[in-house]
């Protein structure tokens, strides 16, 4: 079967994110399908862009076929962002016969994170006789309204609300990541029958010949294990929507003395929040620089609990499919998760423990508890999550439920 998969911001091990493409394409091509990903030629998420001279320049990577368009490079998330997506929708849009033919797609998923790009999926879609599924990573435009802060009225929005309806309606199925979106598809033109969540997972492989996190990484948390210290630990981004003010309020207010926290990445917020520190004297709080995917496993062996959290927001009303959260149950950490989800892993599989966002007091509350648990009871309970993960959210799994739908 050929398969079509859309998504501008897609890329690889070697390019760096946006992963779940590549995971799923990989997964497929081992089945005996053929998977060609049209992606833009930059993304701010990758580590590398590919190096693309003409439009639908091909390149194959593990033996997925990837299919470059120009966009041309933007910085943040202004107008020069929204340009390189109209460009990305406007040559598919434009390119869909040559497309069609070239590729003879049986399946077309469209899954830019934006939902402009179901108006070309459909346009090949009539001109190739396939199947299109749309598949939803954020709940645009919702995400703009109610994180970005724009109008309803805004033109910008009001066009992403069209896309967004359309897919729903026009699309065979929609696969969110999102287990609690549902209602709101429906509300939005989606038929009931056509929603399947499909969340994100670990690649069991990848975790079988994990890479050691940098020497100085590991003089570091070596030297506080040593001392016997519990380690809460965070990895991931330094952004307000991380909330990590919270856990230096937290910190700042523990009274145990062999509690610290390890804040491992980069982002924004980072200088800011280790200024804070200093100046604050908390002692208790160490920053450490990003390590690569291939490191994570290594670095959550030496946290005793993995933290996330993030700020109040009603957009946490459909749920979420958080990568860490994933890797850390794989890893066989207990998830100390305090973000107002619905359906949340940590309280499905009884893998941590969840509280509310921005809560001071029931932070404080949770690590005591994880503290003075025995050890034996933290290990059933991180072991817990693991199986989990295995048992359904790894790539092989959460590919051959995908696969299901091209046969319906």
């Amino acid at each position: 079967m050929n398969i079509l998969y859309i998504n501008h911001y897609a890329g690889s091990p070697v390019l760096g994110m946006e992963f779940r493409p590549y995971y799923f394409a990989r997964e497929w091509t081992k089945m005996g399908h053929h998977v060609t990903v049209i992606a833009g030629d930059y993304s701010h998420l990758r580590i590398k862009n590919p190096d693309v001279k003409k439009d639908f320049q091909k390149e194959t990577i593990d033996g997925i076929s990837y299919c470059w368009v120009r966009t041309g490079k933007y910085s943040g998330n202004g107008v020069g962002r929204a340009i390189t997506m109209f460009r990305f929708v406007g040559k598919l849009w434009k390119n869909a016969r040559r497309i069609a033919n070239s590729m003879k797609p049986d399946v077309i998923i469209t899954s830019s994170t934006y939902p402009l790009d179901t108006f070309a999926g459909q346009k090949i879609r009539k001109i190739s006789d396939a199947e299109l599924i749309h598949e939803v990573h954020d709940m645009w435009p919702a995400t703009l309204i109610e994180l970005g802060g724009m109008k309803k009225s805004n033109p910008f929005v009001i066009l992403m609300q069209i896309g967004e309806n359309s897919a729903y309606r026009n699309s065979a199925y929609v696969v969110s990541l999102l287990p609690c979106a549902k209602e709101y598809m429906i509300n939005h033109g989606m038929k009931s029958h056509k929603f399947v969540n499909i969340q994100n997972g670990i690649v069991p492989g990848e975790w079988e010949r994990q890479e050691q996190i940098p020497e100085s990484h590991q003089r570091m948390l070596a030297s506080l294990k040593k001392e016997g210290k519990f380690i809460v630990g965070y990895f991931g981004g330094h952004a307000l929507s991380n909330a990590l003010d919270i856990l230096l309020d937290v910190a700042r207010a523990l009274e145990i003395q062999d509690v610290v926290f390890v804040l491992v990445g980069n982002g924004v917020e980072k200088p800011r929040l280790m200024q804070r520190a200093e100046k604050e004297r908390i002692q208790n709080m160490f920053f450490l620089n990003a390590v690569p995917k291939s490191s994570v496993g290594n670095l959550l062996e030496y946290f005793d609990c993995s933290y996330m959290g993030g700020m109040h927001s009603e957009l946490y009303r459909f749920g979420v499919s958080l990568n860490k959260m994933y890797d850390s149950m794989m890893a066989g950490k207990p998830v100390l998760c305090a973000l107002d989800v619905p359906q949340c892993l940590v309280e499905t599989y009884q893998c941590g423990i969840m509280i509310r966002s921005g809560k001071t007091s029931d932070i404080l509350r949770a690590i005591k508890e994880l503290h003075d648990m025995p050890q034996e009871k933290r290990v059933q309970m991180g072991q817990r999550g693991k199986d989990a993960v295995l048992k359904y959210f790894s790539y092989p799994v959460l590919a051959k439920k995908f696969e299901k739908l091209f046969y319906l």
